[in-house]
């Protein structure tokens, strides 16, 4: 299978010549040479670096939201989670101390999410108040169990409770 090259180059002949190096001046004349690339001071071959101010380069960082979010995170778990009053009361203390210390850094510019931190803030609190409301009931409850403990014999002023069961049937 042969292709017939209409420019009379064959499959082993010279490649064609490449244009030369640089755009070539829509003004010159025809056949004009292309003018080399200019020279900067610093010589040929040498790229001049940029020149940057003294020290570090300041890149703008981002708002610091993470007190925010986890003030919010950790406020949620606590006002669904009080059943588990002993771990409510810790994430709730950190809900709260986050949240706080989020709308401080979004009163300042520091952060943008004031809003999360007062919502992780309220749901914080409200979780900690239901734990430890919580936990004083079950204390005050396992304190009075305490007292009134079968077998004790002393079942208080005023108790028809004889301290036995019947069954019937």
């Amino acid at each position: 299978m042969t292709e017939h090259d209409p420019y009379g180059r064959g499959p082993w002949s010279a490649p064609a010549p490449q244009p030369p190096y640089g755009y070539a001046n829509p003004y010159a004349p025809p056949g004009e040479p292309v003018p080399p690339p200019p020279v900067g001071p610093e010589g040929p071959g040498v790229f001049p670096c940029p020149a940057y101010g003294y020290g570090w380069n300041t890149v703008p960082t981002g708002p610091s939201n993470g007190l925010g979010v986890a003030a919010l995170v950790l406020g949620i778990l606590t006002a669904v989670g009080f059943l588990l009053w002993p771990l409510a009361i810790v994430t709730g203390v950190l809900a709260v101390v986050f949240g706080v210390i989020g709308r401080r850094r979004a009163g300042r510019g520091a952060a943008t999410n004031g809003g999360q931190a007062l919502a992780g803030f309220i749901c914080g609190l409200g979780g900690l108040l239901l734990a430890l409301l919580l936990c004083v009931v079950f204390l005050a409850g396992a304190l009075d169990d305490d007292r009134d403990a079968p077998g004790d014999g002393d079942r208080g002023p005023g108790s028809d409770d004889p301290g036995y069961s019947v069954v019937l049937r």
